[in-house]
């Protein structure tokens, strides 16, 4: 069975309501949000997720759909640091639209081991960008190899690189890492 909120999250297209404080700020998470293919609306009415920045308050009733980037009162549904990458913010609101929590990690927490060093990493090929493109897009192998016109195998062959290359085990993992590493974090 599928709920409302499900169907809010399969929608590839979410509509964000943004609030902040700083002019200069709205303006360039206005631009990640629309950069990320998601549509901004006036008033939390007709958003499928309120998009708050430091500083600005939540209020009770949002705070399910709401996704805080820095300090802000309340308990949204999702919390990122306040230097947060368009990446994280992108996976951020879709993933309070289908229903989970967000909570950025602690420097002091323990993890799964040390952050590799960025100098050391590969980088993902343009085709496996496409890939990994594709793949956030929720389409399946053979739907991949139908778009970009290559082999059910090349695809396998291209996924398991992307797997190996980012250190993850789950598509939804490879989409996360993948887009932090290969756009980097974006000045806010």
């Amino acid at each position: 069975m599928i709920t409302s909120r499900t169907n809010i999250a399969l929608r590839h297209v979410l509509r964000v309501a943004l609030r902040a404080r700083d002019a200069t700020r709205l303006n360039a998470i206005s631009n990640v949000i629309v950069a990320a293919g998601h549509q901004l609306v006036d008033g939390v009415a007709g958003a499928d997720i309120v998009l708050i920045d430091s500083g600005a308050e939540t209020d009770d009733g949002e705070a399910g759909r709401a996704v805080a980037i820095g300090h802000v009162t309340g308990r949204p549904a999702g919390l990122l640091a306040h230097n947060a990458s368009a990446a994280q913010i992108d996976a951020a609101i879709r993933a309070v639209a289908a229903g989970l929590t967000v909570r950025p990690a602690h420097a002091d927490a323990e993890g799964f081991g040390p952050e590799p060093d960025r100098k050391s990493e590969t980088l993902l090929t343009p085709r496996e960008l496409e890939v990994l493109t594709a793949i956030s897009e929720g389409l399946g192998n053979k739907a991949i190899a139908g778009r970009l016109d290559i082999s059910l195998h090349t695809v396998k062959f291209h996924i398991e690189s992307i797997f190996r290359k980012l250190g993850v085990r789950t598509r939804a993992e490879a989409v996360a890492k993948g887009w932090d590493r290969n756009r980097g974090a974006i000045e806010l």
